[in-house]
């Protein structure tokens, strides 16, 4: 698959429309997540290994908000057990209209069934693993507890889920220097000042992160037993939450 290179925000915009995943974004999505989340490949790479471990058979693995479904993919190389589901589901039209496009010799063969809908909706049953993957942050924040109480309810004794997420800090001196540290990590992918500026406007009151220690509270809420970081680069962290 060509990748083209994410150059979006690269001229001077009269106008800063709120980020959304479009068609524009959908075809330019693989370079800018790669040169956008530090980490990223690594965090790929770990879903694929964590759903080897725990996906059983007859059971369902849930990539929630697929997008172009590298998470799904990734489970897809690794899982070894027989009669598994795995269900992606995501609200962009574009995005999963691109994912069939681009994967649909595999989803034909496998076990993957691509949904076209809003995650608040799905009814999470008989799971062995959850991936939320840079999701929840775009979900209003007054829907996140019932979200995650219903992928609690619905994830077998013994399941996983796997939540990515920028984060936010407490210590206003941490908020500076992690927030500083991702402005260069892009510069040093190749993005300009401009770039980086007219990017972070328009995610302004759409990607809303929330702190660890929110995020934790959440999810033992929830009735998870066990939550913790496993990856971070900067603030984009990836935790792992056990029933």
């Amino acid at each position: 698959m060509l990748t083209t290179k994410d150059s979006l925000y690269a001229n001077p915009l009269g106008e800063i429309t709120a980020f959304a995943f479009d068609a524009a974004v959908v075809n330019v999505f693989p370079d800018m997540i790669q040169r956008s989340v530090p980490g990223y490949s690594t965090m790929i790479s770990a879903i694929g290994l964590l759903a080897g471990r725990f996906c059983r058979e007859n059971s369902v693995c849930y990539d929630l908000g697929c997008s172009l479904g590298a998470a799904t993919l990734a489970m897809q190389q690794h899982i070894a057990v027989k009669n598994y589901r795995i269900i992606a589901v995501d609200n962009s039209a574009a995005m999963i209209g691109k994912f069939r496009e681009n994967n649909s010799a595999g989803i034909g063969a496998g076990a993957v069934e691509v949904c076209c809908g809003d995650i608040r909706e799905i009814v999470i049953e008989q799971a062995s693993v959850v991936v939320l993957n840079f999701t929840l942050q775009f979900i209003p924040v007054e829907d996140r507890a019932r979200l995650l109480a219903g992928i609690f309810a619905g994830l077998l004794p013994g399941g996983i889920l796997i939540l990515s997420e920028k984060l936010a800090f407490d210590d206003a001196r941490q908020q500076t220097l992690q927030a500083d540290m991702h402005d260069l990590f892009k510069k040093a992918q190749g993005y300009s000042e401009l770039e980086v500026s007219q990017k972070r406007s328009a995610l302004e009151n759409v990607l809303i992160p929330e702190t660890f220690s929110m995020h934790r509270q959440r999810l033992l809420g929830a009735g998870f037993s066990s939550v913790e970081v496993w990856f971070q680069y900067f603030n984009f962290a990836s935790m792992i939450a056990l029933k």
